[in-house]
């Protein structure tokens, strides 16, 4: 029995796959784990409650329980979530779309593998390609092309702070002259905010790339399954919701309570969420009912943008300050950098003078119970790496993705322990 390349490519080893083992994977039961990995959110009382009460009316509601299980939705999604999605971005952002500019799919990350497979690969005859324009980015991106060598990436400017902090920075006239050299660039992506380092891309720097794709004739993927306006675990100021017709807009219910049924929602033109749909048909026949069903009512009774607000941001804002003052804790006297936790639910922690690898240190961590996830996986698209070399970034092998929404005890303890390998294998 042999693969294709396509089966080997996917098939194989890859960084998200080693990230999914670690949540669900036991370690031995001697060992007490203390889990700073993963992505999986963490339970939000009011949250659940809220889709427990929508649980309940749908299952008071005649048969309606059952017709949602037993009926497929149309391989773009359910109508009528489609419909009141259309009309709850018309009414709060002003966007000019209705129900045919939107696509569920199931969950974002099946979204992005159907996005960057449209605008990445061999187009008559030639090889198309999609440039992250901010490098670290989200693990799970890395391996999602079909064809090997479409990915491509420009590292980041970094700025550094007297209290210890950093940001990643866009580098505007790298990525305008890649684009002017590169006509081959199908599609730019990138997440906001940003997985793993916690960065928010500005404003304006989310229209620089709208412009340039724009000038370009190429889309700008956003993956906002993060952002605003739910579940709107987002902290920086300036972060507006932006869509026109050069932003393919990603967005999803895992980080509003609903990781487990898959449910992304995909707002672009009309021809490529048309687009969407018929991969859906290809790949999946139709998109899950249940995520919509549960949400559909919130959405349109403002309750699901309330809840993100005053109840999922706050609650993920605490954790976020709780996580930096048990980094400033545990690690004073070392040398040590955070990047600013400007949104998501993870923290990216910068050891500058490790002196091992941290796909090695992830696996000292291990040996100690501590799940963290290494930040060589972030980095990827670059020509040298073509070649078996190092991303070009000296964080490269120098950075935890540290996942702080989980027990308040055990992440204590896993800084902790972090901390006291960092200080036995620094330099």
């Amino acid at each position: 029995m042999e693969f294709t390349d396509f089966g080997k490519k996917l098939s194989s080893h890859s960084g998200i796959l080693q990230l999914m083992d670690d949540i669900a994977r036991p370690l031995p039961p001697s060992l007490r784990v203390r889990p700073l990995g993963g992505g999986n959110p963490a339970r939000v009382g009011a949250v659940e409650k809220a889709y427990r009460a929508e649980m309940e009316k749908l299952l008071q509601d005649g048969e309606r329980f059952e017709n949602v299980l037993c009926h497929y939705d149309s391989p773009q999604g359910r109508v009528e979530f489609l419909k009141a999605s259309a009309a709850f971005f018309r009414k709060s952002y002003g966007w000019d779309i209705d129900e045919e500019n939107i696509a569920l799919t199931n969950g974002s990350q099946s979204a992005m593998f159907y996005l960057f497979n449209l605008f990445s690969g061999t187009a008559d005859g030639r090889k198309k390609t999609l440039l992250f324009p901010l490098m670290p980015e989200y693990i799970g991106y890395a391996d999602q092309g079909i064809e090997s060598d479409t990915f491509v990436s420009l590292p980041s400017k970094c700025e550094y702070y007297s209290d210890r902090t950093f940001k990643y920075i866009l580098d505007t006239e790298a990525v305008e002259k890649y684009l002017s050299e590169h006509p081959e660039v199908g599609a730019m992506a990138v997440s906001r905010p940003t997985n793993p380092s916690g960065n928010v891309l500005t404003d304006a720097e989310i229209r620089k790339l709208s412009e340039l794709a724009h000038e370009h004739s190429i889309p700008l993927i956003v993956d906002n399954a993060y952002g605003l306006p739910f579940p709107d675990i987002i902290f920086a100021p300036d972060a507006a919701p932006l869509w026109n017709e050069d932003i393919v807009l990603s967005m999803s219910l895992s980080k509003i309570g609903l990781p487990s049924i898959r449910t992304g929602i995909v707002i672009a033109r009309k021809e490529i969420a048309k687009a969407l749909g018929n991969i859906n048909a290809i790949a999946a026949l139709a998109t899950g009912s249940m995520g919509p069903v549960l949400a559909e009512n919130l959405l349109t009774s403002g309750e699901l943008t309330r809840l993100a607000s005053e109840v999922v941001r706050p609650f993920y804002k605490a954790k976020a300050d709780r996580m930096e003052s048990l980094v400033r804790k545990y690690f004073d006297g070392t040398d040590w950098y955070l990047h600013r936790i400007e949104g998501s639910i993870f923290c990216w922690l910068y050891l500058p003078a490790l002196k091992i690898p941290t796909l090695e240190f992830y696996s000292r961590l291990m040996d100690e119970g501590v799940i963290t996830v290494p930040g060589e996986y972030f980095f990827f698209g670059s020509d040298e790496q073509k070649h078996g070399k190092a991303y070009p970034h000296k964080h490269y092998d120098k950075c935890l993705r540290l996942n702080y929404s989980g027990d308040d005890t055990l992440i204590e303890e896993g800084v902790e322990i972090i901390s006291r390998l960092y200080c036995e294998y620094s330099s």
